[in-house]
């Protein structure tokens, strides 16, 4: 479905998505990486379990949130790729939010 594009700039950093480790070019967002290396979905919503995907590529819409280095609910959109970054798909809403009621 997407295709990363050839770079001018062939330099290249290693991130762990989804448990595989990959080689993606410096400078593209985390959404990017994982569109462009066939992750069909980010996040499942918190009500129906339906899967999400980035959609505005801005950080608006928030169907792009991942859990990246252990962090809950981050725009992957929004975020660039860092070398040694760990990036995983986010189950509803998240580790950092569940448990927590409005009681």
């Amino acid at each position: 479905m997407f295709k990363q594009l050839p770079l001018d700039q062939p330099d290249s950093v290693e991130i762990v998505l989804n448990g595989q480790s990959l080689q993606v070019p410096k400078g593209i967002s985390v959404a990017a990486a994982a569109l462009s290396n066939q992750q069909n979905f980010t996040r499942t919503t918190p009500v129906s379990g339906k899967k999400r995907a980035p959609f505005c590529m801005m950080g608006v819409c928030y169907d792009c949130l991942m859990i990246i280095d252990g962090k809950a609910n981050q725009r992957a959109c929004a975020t660039y790729v860092r070398n040694g970054m760990h990036i995983d798909n986010q189950e509803g809403v998240g580790p950092a939010m569940e448990g927590i009621s409005n009681e």
